[in-house]
């Protein structure tokens, strides 16, 4: 069963966001855990405006594609590139050393807590 950290808030494309100022973006466990072994990330580009559910890049693995939505509206202001050199920190991290890029947020788009998250998904809340 894959593990929903407390305390972020997740949208229903399976990104999570912190209430951080820049927020930090990444995905969840349950995503993770649903790709299976992530090869290949695409992350937007620093200065980029981006808006609430648009594509912001793709998450590749062997099984397949998936496209990254942002769950907010602002700009990128900084992007992790450790991600893009190790993908597999997105099947061992997600949640820590895997985010994905800080946004100065201008606008929230729909999101739930992490017990809706855990509870519409089939997952387990964890502190950590």
């Amino acid at each position: 069963m894959s593990n929903v950290k407390a305390g972020l808030r997740y949208s229903s494309e399976h990104e999570w966001i912190s209430g951080d100022d820049p927020s930090v973006v990444g995905i969840s466990e349950v995503a993770a855990d649903a790709l299976g072994e992530i090869v290949y990330v695409d992350l937007p580009e620093v200065g980029a405006t981006i808006a609430i559910g648009a594509v912001v890049g793709e998450v590749e693995s062997t099984k397949s594609v998936s496209e990254l939505f942002s769950p907010v509206a602002g700009e990128v202001v900084e992007v992790n590139s450790a991600v893009v050199d190790d993908p597999a920190l997105l099947n061992s991290d997600p949640y820590g050393a895997a985010w994905l890029f800080k946004v100065a947020v201008s606008e929230e788009g729909p999101l739930l807590d992490a017990e809706q998250y855990a509870a519409d998904n089939g997952a387990e809340i964890s502190a950590a």
